[in-house]
């Protein structure tokens, strides 16, 4: 991202069944005065989704619609559209959820933290972030994953487990993303880590995590399990390079 050049940002959108959110979230974007490209990667949803991306895209060219045979996981659909985003000229690669969580007005912050950052994260646990509509099972299980990530890990961002962030587009040409396999929630904190171990610079922006108005959540059992995992491993990956 070159000083004085306005960067070229794509917004990265993981989709499954969020018919009744993806038309209000991407009209709200296209309408940004910041000249968005969206990137819509939907795994085959049964409700519509993709089609209604897809013919929309038709008389938009900011909004591109990668659509998949199948559920195939979050992972692997943020990695698809982040290739498609470093392919296409993006200079600034976003991502955040599809279902109306994210606040797209805060993605000025994102961009003006990123003139001093490498990476940006949004982030529910520092002074002026939270959540709202939320159980207090659901708020004890995001903290405590937090918490126990942060804790065997060393990282240093607050909200680790957070999808709303984004990245320089060196950042993501140094990931090896054929070397990730998780599928769920567990690539934001293998994310996190691994930014943290390059040297990048990360910084955080408050955000307010609005629980979705519609649709399902997906999060479930085994990507609790997944990502508890992924964070005993890279610990233990962690700690044989510090023993050795």
């Amino acid at each position: 991202m070159q000083e004085g050049k306005e960067p070229k940002v794509f917004v990265v959108i993981p989709t499954y069944n969020e018919r009744e959110n993806i038309e209000e979230l991407c009209g709200r974007l296209l309408q940004s005065p910041l000249n968005l490209h969206l990137v819509v990667v939907d795994d085959g949803s049964p409700d519509g989704t993709g089609e209604w991306v897809e013919e929309r895209s038709r008389e938009e060219p900011r909004l591109h619609a990668l659509r998949r045979p199948g559920k195939l996981g979050f992972a692997s659909a943020v990695i698809a559209g982040f290739r498609y985003a470093l392919e296409h000229g993006a200079d600034v690669v976003l991502e955040m959820d599809a279902d109306l969580s994210h606040d797209p007005a805060a993605i000025p912050q994102f961009l003006e933290k990123l003139r001093n950052a490498d990476v940006v994260i949004g982030s529910r646990y520092i002074p002026g972030g939270g959540t709202r509509n939320w159980g207090l099972f659901r708020r004890w299980l995001s903290r405590g994953a937090n918490q126990f990530a942060r804790m065997l890990l060393g990282l240093k961002v607050r909200d680790c487990t957070s999808g709303y962030r984004c990245y320089r587009r060196q950042v993501l040409e140094s990931i090896d993303f054929d070397r990730i396999h998780t599928e769920g929630y567990a690539f934001l904190i293998q994310m996190a880590f691994l930014c943290q171990r390059k040297g990048y610079r990360i910084e955080q922006v408050p955000i307010l995590f609005v629980d979705r108005r519609a649709g399902r959540s997906k999060l479930s059992r085994r990507i609790i399990g997944e990502a508890l995992g992924l964070v005993l491993r890279l610990a233990w990956e962690r700690w044989r390079r510090y023993a050795t």
